[in-house]
């Protein structure tokens, strides 16, 4: 079994916001495996991680860039990571993020970005290097995203803006049809600032990850199990409740932030109509949110560590 150290406890404890001991518990059922132990958690009624699994440690930017082209537009994300939120309010950095992501509308990956020429004739890969000896701290280009579309718009929002197109969380969004480009691109930006908030996992329900929907289906199943429910009954109840986290997780089917009675589809539908426009479509979307899925890296306690210099 894995060793259940202090510093995992307590990691845990951050992310799910349950006492120490039930922490401690779910790590041991679990051989150490945080996000195994987030779902233990869940299965037993006992956990807040939902809302605070999202929280990482690593820091940078997410930076957004759009352009229109011809009849579409091309729209482009990335995040940029260094070690601590002061490097992110630095001018050098939020430069280089606004630079990279404009590069990332011509360029669709970030290995593509890495070898990509800015306008001072350097690689974005020597750029970064640069900047590490400049500022001091470790810096990585780790994510890029694209959306384009032939007709329409690819409208964008930044949540938690620093300046200008960077900040902590990036959406995109595509409208792809005919219609007037301003309010196709306020209809756009409304739907992204919905995308920020509540964070769907696809586009449509036929898109939503088959193994997103069975490990949610086994939690629920445990959690019904725990709760005693009749064992006849739990299919159907968990059924039920897969139904409802489909609606929640896809942004077609979510009620839409501003306006409850309508769903998103709806609401690009009743703005198709507005505009006279038949092929109307919600195309896609992109949402990075500084940090996500990077594990944290716990700093040494310096009390504890002058406390064993000096023992004995």
């Amino acid at each position: 079994m894995a060793e259940i150290t202090a510093a995992l406890v307590k990691e845990l404890r951050e992310r799910s916001g349950v006492g120490m001991m039930d922490c401690k518990k779910a790590l041991q059922e679990t051989d150490g495996d945080i996000t195994a132990a987030i779902d233990w958690l869940r299965a037993k009624g006992l956990s807040k991680a939902a809302k605070k699994a999202d929280r990482v440690a690593a820091e940078g930017l997410v930076a957004v860039a759009t352009r229109e082209d011809g009849k579409g537009d091309i729209g482009a994300a990335i995040e940029f990571n260094a070690e601590t939120d002061f490097v992110a309010r630095n001018d050098l950095f939020q430069e280089a993020a606004k630079s990279f992501a404009q590069l990332g509308l011509e360029h669709h990956t970030v290995e593509a970005i890495h070898g990509a020429t800015l306008e001072n004739g350097s690689t974005v890969q020597d750029e970064v290097t640069r900047l590490i000896a400049t500022i001091g701290e470790n810096m990585q280009l780790r994510r890029a995203a694209r959306l384009s579309v032939d007709e329409g718009v690819v409208a964008s929002y930044v949540h938690n803006a620093v300046s200008p197109g960077v900040g902590r969380i990036g959406v995109l969004v595509a409208l792809e049809g005919a219609g007037d480009k301003t309010t196709l691109r306020e209809l756009g930006r409304k739907i992204a600032m919905h995308v920020a908030a509540t964070a769907p996992l696809s586009l449509n329900t036929d898109d939503l990850d088959p193994a997103a929907i069975e490990k949610e289906r086994a939690v629920l199943t445990e959690k019904a199990k725990e709760e005693g429910r009749p064992e006849n009954m739990i299919d159907k109840i968990v059924s039920g409740q897969i139904a409802k986290f489909q609606k929640d997780v896809v942004l077609s089917k979510q009620p839409f932030v501003m306006n409850p009675d309508v769903t998103v589809e709806q609401l690009v539908a009743d703005t198709a109509k507005e505009l006279g426009s038949s092929n109307l479509k919600l195309a896609g979307f992109v949402r990075l949110a500084l940090g996500e899925g990077v594990e944290k890296v716990e700093g040494p306690d310096f009390a504890a560590e002058v406390a064993s210099m000096t023992a004995g």
